[in-house]
C-alpha cells in the first residue's frame, strides 16, 4: 500500500495538520485543493480518505493516542459540513438512501462522505451515523422506505456484528439493496467477502458514483 509520504505535497500537508488537529490549516488546505481541482468527490477520495486511513492505520498500531485520532475526524467531519451547501445539486431524483455504521461502530465520517456522494447525485440521503441499534435501524428502514441501504465498517474487529446485521436486515427486507464500503474492507479475503452475500461492495467514491449513475440513467425525471 503507497505511503502517506508517496502522496502529493498538498495531502501530507493536509495529513500532518490533520494530526495536529488544526481545522483552519485544514479547511484552508482543503480549499486550495478545491480552486485547482473543484471535484469535492476527489477531495474526499484523495486528500480526506487517504489520510483518515493512515490515522486509522497509525491509531491501530498505536502510535498515535485515541484522542489524536478523535479529533482528526472531528477536524474532517467539520470540514464536510463546510462544503455541504456546495455539494447539492439542481436536479433531484425521488430516490432514497439511508446511510448507517455496523452496530458498536465508532466511525462515522466515511459514511458520511458517501451520503454525500448520495446528495450530489440528486439522490435524498439519510444520515443515521453511528451508534444506531440494528432493531433501530430496523424500525427506521421499515418507516423511511429507502431504496438503498448504505453500511460503513471501519473496523475489521466488528465484522461478526455486520453479518449479525446483514441476517437481521435480509429477513426483514429481503428486497432491499444493501451496499457495503469502509477501510476494514481493505484487509478482507475473498473467502470472508462471500459470507456476506447479495450486497454491492463500493471500496471507493468512484466506484459509488458509477453505481449511482447506472441507476439514474434509469429514471424519469
Amino acid at each position: 500500500m503507497e505511503s502517506i509520504q508517496d502522496k502529493p505535497i498538498l495531502v501530507q500537508e493536509f495529513f500532518q495538520n490533520l494530526l495536529k488537529g488544526n481545522r483552519y490549516n485544514c479547511s484552508s488546505i482543503a480549499h486550495q485543493y478545491l480552486a485547482k481541482n473543484p471535484s469535492i468527490k476527489d477531495l474526499y477520495e484523495e486528500v480526506f480518505k487517504v489520510s483518515l486511513y493512515e490515522v486509522g492505520r497509525l491509531w491501530e498500531t498505536n502510535q498515535i493516542t485515541v484522542a489524536t485520532e478523535h479529533l482528526a475526524t472531528a477536524v474532517v467531519e467539520g470540514i464536510l459540513n463546510e462544503l455541504f451547501e456546495q455539494i447539492v445539486p439542481k436536479k433531484r431524483y425521488n430516490k432514497k438512501v439511508v446511510v448507517t455504521c455496523v452496530e458498536n461502530e465508532k466511525h462515522q465520517v466515511g459514511i458520511k462522505m458517501v451520503a454525500d456522494v448520495f446528495e450530489m447525485k440528486g439522490w435524498e440521503s439519510f444520515f443515521l451515523g453511528t451508534g444506531i441499534p440494528t432493531s433501530e435501524l430496523v424500525k427506521y428502514v421499515r418507516e423511511t422506505q429507502p431504496d438503498i441501504l448504505a453500511i460503513s465498517l471501519s473496523v475489521y474487529f466488528n465484522f461478526a456484528n455486520l453479518l449479525k446485521m446483514l441476517e437481521i436486515l435480509r429477513s426483514e427486507f429481503p428486497d432491499l439493496q444493501i451496499i457495503l464500503g469502509g477501510q476494514a474492507f481493505s484487509r478482507t479475503s475473498d473467502d470472508t467477502l462471500l459470507r456476506l452475500g447479495n450486497v454491492v461492495l463500493l471500496p471507493d467514491l468512484y466506484l459509488l458514483e458509477k453505481y449511482i449513475d447506472s441507476i439514474n440513467t434509469n429514471l424519469k425525471t
